[in-house]
């Protein structure tokens, strides 16, 4: 049963832009969500704001005074959600370049010889970064092997290759190709029994929309988000590192402050957008709690986008009225399995031999947006251990609903009774 009521499903969709059309195609349902989220209306138009503001940071008037205050308020905003014990947060140019530096970072100031740890189901942001400065610092790179059945690595995985000379390792909490989310907190716990002070990196990206995230309880060094993908926009990543990574040797401007990552002026209004996200998940917290305590509204949130995407997704696996889910059709392949409790808004499947492009564009002559995944650079470490050139990835966000969810398995039924 969904978390959300017709009226609260009516209440969040009407806070995000373009949620039924398309301003290229028209109507539309949106499940490409892992390609990137809706955005909040409250985004675009802080956005919009603060890129006609011609004044910056570090100056003796009352708008840097005020844009200051915002980007303080914004790293106070993130600390609700992210909860993290110390450390900071900072923006920069995305996702992907954000774990470039703070890998790079952890590698080229940890002990010297060494290795680095991660594993094969994470996205190649992670993989080309630890892979790329291993091998620049002289260090070796262990790759630890993942479940194709479930598409995910577990901490036991972790465990079996630890050894005494990780210096880094890195972790993916969600996969964008099969959805599935990955133990962080129970990988990390097996990391640090081997090697307490290892740095660990996690790529939240994925995982950022779908619920919970909790720093203080993973005991790592560094999170990364990309905030397209978690309602706000494009043109920057959020980071935070522990005050452990900020005390190795950092890439900074000479003679200026030691314990700051961030290099130029900073976009305040990419942080103000985040804030955005931030007011946007505390106003759907107070509609599943009373508490008074922002975090803990915050956290009901997240629980109750899970429980509603966890709706969504069985629907879309198992059918719903006389529709045929599409678990049930045949000569189908669910990527992490069908029964998987880590199953994050998400469905990648095969159909067959019907080529996963003819289903997308099948799908979206029915005005259905989904998107297709590949066996290249950043999907053929799922897809190819599967014997499959491409797959269907059909992503949902806790604004779809199952009117939609049934018109995508109607579209399917339809396709494979031809």
């Amino acid at each position: 049963m969904s978390a959300f009521s017709l009226d609260l499903m009516t209440d969040v969709r009407a806070r995000f832009a373009h949620v039924e059309n398309c301003p290229f195609q028209g109507p539309r349902i949106f499940f490409e969500n892992a390609g990137g989220a809706l955005t909040l209306k409250s985004v675009a138009e802080t956005s919009a704001k603060f890129a006609a503001i011609p004044d910056n940071q570090g100056r003796d008037n009352p708008a840097a005074h005020a844009l200051v205050d915002l980007i303080r308020q914004a790293k106070l905003d993130m600390a609700d959600f992210f909860h993290p014990n110390g450390g900071q947060f900072f923006v920069g140019e995305s996702g992907t370049e954000l774990i470039f530096r703070l890998v790079r970072t952890a590698v080229m100031g940890s002990a010297p010889d060494g290795v680095v740890i991660g594993s094969t189901v994470e996205h190649p942001a992670s993989r080309s970064a630890a892979t790329h400065w291993a091998e620049k610092a002289g260090k070796g790179y262990i790759s630890v092997p993942h479940d194709d059945a479930t598409g995910s690595v577990s901490p036991e995985a972790y465990a079996s290759l630890m050894t005494p000379e990780v210096r880094v390792a890195t972790i993916l909490h969600t996969s964008p190709v099969t959805g599935i989310a990955n133990d962080v907190k129970g990988i990390a716990a097996a990391i640090r029994q081997v090697t307490p002070d290892a740095f660990i990196i996690v790529d939240g990206i994925q995982h950022a929309s779908h619920g919970h995230i909790d720093i203080a309880a993973y005991d790592i060094d560094g999170y990364v988000v990309s905030p397209y993908k978690v309602f706000s926009r494009h043109g920057y990543g959020v980071a935070w590192v522990s005050d452990r990574m900020t005390a190795l040797p950092l890439e900074q401007l000479t003679g200026g402050p030691r314990d700051t990552w961030e290099m130029g002026t900073r976009d305040t209004g990419a942080y103000a957008t985040f804030s955005n996200v931030v007011h946007y998940l505390d106003w759907l917290g107070t509609r599943h709690s009373d508490s008074p305590n922002r975090r803990t509204r915050i956290e009901a949130a997240g629980a109750a986008i899970r429980a509603h995407e966890w709706t969504l997704t069985q629907a879309m696996l198992h059918g719903t009225g006389n529709l045929r889910g599409i678990a049930e059709l045949p000569s189908v392949t669910i990527l992490g399995g069908v029964d998987n409790s880590k199953r994050e808004g998400l469905v990648c499947f095969a159909l067959g031999q019907t080529p996963a492009g003819d289903i997308v564009s099948h799908l979206n002559a029915r005005g259905i947006r989904t998107h297709i995944r590949k066996a290249d650079h950043y999907s053929g470490n799922i897809l190819t251990p599967l014997g499959l050139e491409a797959a269907v990835r059909v992503s949902m966000c806790h604004y779809n609903s199952i009117e939609e969810v049934n018109q995508f398995l109607a579209a399917m039924n339809d396709l494979a009774d031809d």
